[in-house]
């Protein structure tokens, strides 16, 4: 049976899923604000539309006949479009509204984690009164991360003793316009991302992934929605042991558990310490770039997937070739804090070579792609290892020029890698 699936969202989180869908049984229809190139050549019908309404993204689920609907990015989860595609008997692979919170509500999240006894809690308080929270980071002994409760697009989080100083940090929180924020104790160690299909009760985890979200290299900088990552060929990551890799399974488990009822990707960021595995946050969709490490590595076929979930089958079994990835992000210069647009992109498949290449934020007009004032475009090397990948990353960037765009040169670099693996080390005493 062929099934038409609506995907929502124009980013480069959902040009990979599109292109993970492409190669199914599917008739694939996509809406979003943006038109993105990558989706469109792949879509039977591209609609321009505020994806954050519910009932325009309905209407068009009706118009087209969905089958199924995958919702990518946060923003239309915390709208609650998947609780009205379910609503008007579209399945939606993505949380409803209340389940999302434990994304777009940084407080319910802690606070969620505490009730049920989630491992991986770090020591935090939420306030509403910014006043108090200054009055806490004078009382606290220690550094701390500041967390605005809502959604920023990975750019809002402060962190005492890395990014600014207290008094830095305490003028962050008068001039924020914030309702709420969260205080939690900062954690020193190393992030990665885990990513899990999460439908009828069960889990299916996908390889260990680790973002960079500083803008600069050397992870200088202000936090982007994201600049790259890597995956290696095996789960874990080169920092990582198997026993690091299950504990974080674990927390997912747990999480799934005491969630009842959430469909859609969960995505845990962590960070290993010196003690073990700390939850940084929990991510109600794809990462965006992790997607991209993990979808082209997916020997499953991800549309059993969405099947299944909605069937109310097992969900099947994932199978991931051997493979490392490594992705890069061009994007506009000045990103994220004074981004300019208007730069052609000079990249299409062809000059690619033997990377993938997924747009994100980019305009086409007349034939031509533009950038507008967030990420343009990702290439992700796939290979044996590691260094292999990221060369392969590496030469496509090359073909895309440099006028108005840069990247972040180092990720998945020899060098970058072994200074991750000797930080941990470090860490851990060895």
């Amino acid at each position: 049976m062929t099934e038409t699936v609506l995907l929502v969202g124009g980013g480069g989180r959902e040009h990979v899923i599109a292109r993970a869908l492409a190669g199914s049984d599917v008739e694939l229809y996509a809406c979003a604000g943006n038109r993105n190139p990558g989706i469109a050549s792949v879509a039977e019908g591209f609609e321009s539309l505020d994806t954050t309404n519910p009932t325009a993204v309905t209407t068009y689920a009706n118009e087209v006949g969905a089958t199924l609907a995958v919702v990518g990015p946060e923003a239309p989860l915390a709208a609650g479009v998947a609780d009205a595609l379910d609503d008007a008997g579209v399945y939606a692979f993505g949380p409803r509204e209340s389940e999302a919170r434990i994304e777009t509500d940084k407080a319910f999240q802690r606070r969620f984690m505490k009730k049920h006894d989630i491992p991986g809690c770090p020591d935090f308080e939420t306030f509403e009164d910014m006043a108090a929270a200054c009055d806490y980071i004078d009382e606290y002994d220690g550094d701390l991360a500041i967390k605005p409760a809502g959604l920023t697009g990975g750019k809002g989080v402060r962190v005492i003793g890395d990014q600014v100083t207290a008094e830095e940090a305490k003028e962050y929180l008068r001039s924020a316009d914030y309702d709420r924020v969260v205080l939690e104790e900062r954690l020193i160690g190393e992030e990665f991302t885990l990513q899990g299909f999460v439908a009828n009760g069960q889990l299916r985890v996908t390889p260990a992934v680790q973002d960079h979200k500083r803008a600069y290299e050397g992870d200088e900088g202000p936090n982007t929605g994201g600049m790259g990552s890597y995956s290696d060929a095996s789960l874990e990551l080169p920092f990582m042991t198997e026993d690091d890799y299950m504990d974080a399974v674990d927390v997912l488990r747990a999480t799934v558990e005491a969630l009842d009822g959430y469909k859609g990707v969960l995505y845990g960021q962590f960070m290993l310490t010196a003690e073990g595995i700390t939850v940084v946050e929990f991510n109600a969709r794809f990462g965006d770039p992790e997607a991209m490490n993990t979808l082209p590595v997916l020997n499953t076929d991800f549309l059993d997937v969405l099947t299944a979930a909605r069937e109310d089958e097992p969900l099947p079994q994932l199978s991931f070739a051997p493979k490392a990835t490594v992705c890069k992000y061009a994007v506009p210069d000045g990103y994220p804090t004074n981004p300019t647009a208007g730069a052609k992109v000079r990249i299409d498949e062809e000059s690619a070579g033997d990377a993938l290449l997924y747009y994100a934020s980019v305009d086409e007009r007349e034939g031509d792609i533009y950038t507008t004032t967030s990420r343009s475009f990702a290439v992700v090397g796939v290979a044996e290892t590691i260094t292999d990948a990221e060369k392969i990353a590496e030469k496509a960037l090359a073909t895309a020029g440099e006028e108005g765009l840069r990247t972040r040169h180092d990720i998945g670099t020899p060098e970058l890698v072994q200074a991750r693996i000797d930080h941990m080390a470090e860490i851990r005493g060895e």
